[in-house]
């Protein structure tokens, strides 16, 4: 299934959207709102699945034209958002451009961070900033949604409570970076509000590039019209399975709660990047400094993960950063 929220109130509207992203319909009757159905999943999802079907069959009543920019994020707001670093290669490069000391524990203990999940940003909203001086970046996801997970729970059982996958920008603001990481806290300042492409989709829905608990498609980024990267989420060093286990290690995760994977990252240098910071990085170790600047307030970044015929399963973030003073 291909879900998304029109706006509205608070949470929206729960839509069902055609595979092929031309038509949607309104789930009247089964969830008001997407985090409603993730709450009460195993009672929705078969009819759901059949309104769906209706849908793409063209037996479905009162469908209109699917407009992502009329759509939230699938999930305005969610009971938690937590973001891993599951790309070692994004986490190594940082620690040789600035040699810093390795993490404890990289390679077997997932890296997480519990960002804020009460304003997310649709795939076409402009991002209003207060400071071009903070550092602005985009950084370019895949993530899960799950339903309840109980305290504890194995990467394998994990993987039973993935209901949704979802592509993202999670904005971060470099300039507060170092400090909030210092401060043994974690961030705060640095992530402002996270954006997510306009639809949702059932695990079932990405084929096989649904693998190990890893999305394996390219992700697409293009910077004020110009190529940036085009990762691939196959390098994933931890599965989601691998990250919800870990989320769930001390307490339960209420159904609603988003895992990210970290910056999708490549070690073949050809892929690009999915974040400024990243080819900064790069520059550093290969010419000894960093050329390419952070976001000014009038640019745009567009992020689209394709399958192998072009399409995008997700939709497309396409955003512009704005001055939060004239937003």
């Amino acid at each position: 299934m291909k879900l998304a929220t029109l706006r509205g109130d608070r949470d929206g509207t729960l839509l069902l959207v055609s595979r092929d992203l031309r038509y949607a319909v309104k789930a009247h009757g089964i969830a008001g709102t997407l985090l409603e159905a993730i709450e009460r999943w195993a009672e929705v999802a078969p009819q759901l699945q059949a309104l769906y079907e209706a849908l793409n069959h063209g037996r479905a009543a009162e469908v209109f034209a699917f407009d992502p920019a009329a759509c939230a994020a699938p999930l305005p707001r969610s009971p938690q958002w937590c973001d891993g670093s599951a790309f070692l290669n994004h986490g190594r490069l940082m620690e040789r451009a600035f040699n810093t000391a390795p993490i404890p524990e990289f390679d077997t203990v997932p890296v997480m961070y519990q960002g804020a999940s009460d304003d997310f940003l649709g795939s076409t909203d402009d991002v209003p900033l207060p400071d071009e001086c903070d550092g602005i970046d985009f950084e370019g996801e895949f993530g899960v949604i799950v339903d309840g997970v109980p305290m504890s729970t194995s990467a394998t059982d994990a993987m039973k409570h993935i209901r949704l996958v979802v592509q993202i920008n999670d904005w971060s603001l470099r300039g507060f970076g170092p400090r909030e990481m210092k401060s043994g806290f974690g961030f705060l300042q640095a992530k402002p509000s996270t954006s997510f492409a306009p639809v949702a989709l059932t695990p079932d829905e990405l084929g096989t590039t649904w693998c190990d608990g890893r999305v394996h498609l390219r992700l697409h980024v293009e910077w004020n019209g110009n190529w940036f990267g085009h990762p691939c989420g196959r390098e994933m060093n931890f599965s989601f399975g691998d990250l919800i286990a870990h989320a769930a290690r001390t307490r339960r995760l209420s159904a609603g709660t988003i895992i990210g994977s970290g910056t999708v990252s490549n070690v073949d240098a050809k892929a690009g990047s999915a974040c400024i910071a990243e080819r900064r990085v790069i520059e550093i170790l290969d010419q000894g400094q960093a050329r390419t600047a952070f976001m000014r307030f009038g640019d745009r970044v567009r992020m689209t993960a394709r399958d192998e015929e072009g399409g995008a399963p997700f939709g497309v973030i396409d955003q512009r950063v704005v001055s939060a003073a004239i937003a």
